[in-house]
């Protein structure tokens, strides 16, 4: 459940700027959800490797 803790901590360490983007009209809190948006993708693709290599080991 690491992963799924890591995802989690990504996920809810935007919160705060995705607030002052779209509540407050924050630019720079824009910039920081777009990086922290491709952070998570960048995980997520190396997730779903580390994911189908375990898969076919088996």
């Amino acid at each position: 459940m690491n992963k799924y803790s890591e995802l989690l901590s990504l996920v809810e360490g935007l919160k705060d700027d995705f607030e002052k983007f779209y509540d407050k009209g924050n630019g720079a809190a824009g910039t920081r959800v777009r990086k922290g948006l491709q952070d998570i993708a960048a995980f997520a693709k190396a997730t779903r490797i580390e994911v189908q290599d375990i898969k076919n080991k088996k």
